[in-house]
């Protein structure tokens, strides 16, 4: 048997360590970038939110009706002098960039952005526009009494009684659990907090309406 080579055995020993070490870079290297989504043939991408844009509010943009003192997010893509943020004046209009005042109460969000398109075309190519609804504030009901927290909450989504309550912190410890009232219009409505939480009569859990008042003894 021939003696051992030493220096040879070293010498394979290093090549074949930096061999493996090159093998995670190259392999690196060689790995393909992510292609970039593209919308399908005849499809525009939607535009991407400005920096510091407010996460709108869960409203459904075919079926919400905007009302006034709401508040909107008007985005025209890459057309910064057409987008505004702007709130509904009691005369149920808004005044928008370059093409001044228009009527949008009782629009849906995606009315109004079919009719602002409609308008901004005049000044920009095919223009890209969204509207989002910011914040509620033609909706509201209000809870008065033995709450945890009074006052006026936007109606966004449906709620209903319990929800509302629930909404405003629960009972205080003195309220009167029985004797709920709901007051909607020259309505007076009872509702008993005690039966409903325990699956009795839920009937009279229901989901409020505009204006509606919740008054808690």
């Amino acid at each position: 048997m021939k003696p051992i080579n030493h220096r040879r055995l070293l010498s394979f020993v290093a090549l074949t360590t930096a061999m493996l070490a090159a093998i995670p870079a190259e392999a690196q290297r060689r790995t393909p970038e992510p292609k970039q989504q593209t919308p399908p043939q005849g499809e525009v991408a939607p535009p991407p939110p400005p920096p510091g844009t407010v996460v709108a509010a869960p409203v459904d943009p075919k079926s919400y009706k905007i009302g006034a003192e709401d508040v909107l997010g008007i985005q025209v893509w890459k057309e910064p002098d057409l987008s505004s943020i702007v709130s509904v004046r009691p005369d149920g209009k808004i005044t928008a960039n370059l093409i001044g005042e228009v009527d949008v109460v009782g629009l849906t969000p995606d009315q109004l952005k079919d009719k602002l398109r409609a308008d901004f075309a005049k000044l920009v190519n095919n223009p890209i526009v969204q509207v989002l609804v910011r914040e509620v504030k033609s909706r509201k009901y209000y809870i008065n009494g033995q709450v945890n927290r009074t006052g006026a909450f936007p109606l966004v989504v449906p709620t209903t009684v319990l929800e509302a309550l629930t909404m405003a912190g629960g009972l205080s410890e003195y309220a009167d659990k029985k004797g709920i009232i709901i007051m909607r219009g020259d309505k007076r409505l009872k509702f008993n907090y005690k039966d409903v939480i325990k699956g009795k009569n839920m009937s009279q859990n229901i989901y409020l309406e505009n204006g509606d008042f919740i008054i808690v003894e």
